[in-house]
């Protein structure tokens, strides 16, 4: 629900959603408040309605080769929802390895599109275990720039981090991180402890919303009836 949230009032752009909950999620958004969301088949087409995931979409309306995709995304025309290994609190985003780059302790995906990302069109992140691993004062590698990146601002827009805790933004002191909301059952110090640096914490933090009926009848029945999702976020 908190990641479909994430794509609400964006028109017509193209929402690409990086592993399972951002794919509910995007979809979830298409079926209800942003119908005109363009998803991809992860092809070179765009999908027609909403489908469940791991399975092929029923039909096509586009054709989009690889080609294309960076033509709408130098155009700002997508709005990505990365999920990082590692983040700090001006939004620096790393996803290509841990510890020294010259001799890594883990290696991993590399830079991929991270950097084009954050500098051409809007990008949020999904973290899918809340934790002071993930959530860094400063993070290895710099792969998706933060706020506090020479020239970042012009173009720079990261949107929303929602986690398995908590909704967040960069909306605290000078664009670092702070803390919109906290899933039912979670406490904002639950919250505190899990990060591992300073969090702006407004006086009154809401709690998430929960998904209507509607919404949960699409997830279970039609987006996810396999409910594979709750292999990534385990039900409490």
């Amino acid at each position: 629900m908190a990641c479909a949230r994430a794509w609400r009032g964006d028109g017509e752009i193209l929402a690409s959603p990086i592993t399972l909950i951002p794919t509910i999620g995007a979809r979830l958004a298409r079926a209800t408040t942003d119908p005109d969301l363009l998803l991809s088949d992860g092809e070179a087409a765009l999908a027609a309605g909403v489908w469940a995931v791991g399975e092929p979409p029923p039909a096509l309306e586009g054709w989009m080769p690889f080609r294309s995709v960076f033509d709408i995304c130098w155009a700002g025309r997508r709005h990505v929802m990365m999920g990082p290994s590692q983040l700090d609190r001006h939004g620096n985003a790393n996803i290509s390895a841990i510890g020294d780059f010259d001799r890594p302790t883990r290696a991993l995906l590399g830079m991929r599109g991270a950097p084009g990302n954050t500098a051409n069109h809007p990008t949020s992140y999904w973290v899918r275990r809340h934790g002071p691993r993930v959530f860094v004062p400063r993070v290895d590698v710099v792969c998706g720039i933060g706020y506090d990146k020479a020239g970042a601002g012009k173009f720079l827009d990261l949107r929303r981090v929602v986690t398995n805790l908590a909704v967040l933004d960069f909306g605290g002191p000078d664009r670092t991180m702070r803390l919109v909301s906290v899933h039912p059952g979670v406490t904002v110090d639950e919250v505190v402890a899990a990060t591992g640096f300073e969090l702006d914490v407004p006086g009154e933090v809401p709690e998430s919303p929960l998904p209507t009926e509607d919404e949960l009848r699409l997830i279970r029945e039609v987006i996810d009836p396999k409910g594979l999702r709750d292999k990534e976020v385990p039900t409490p």
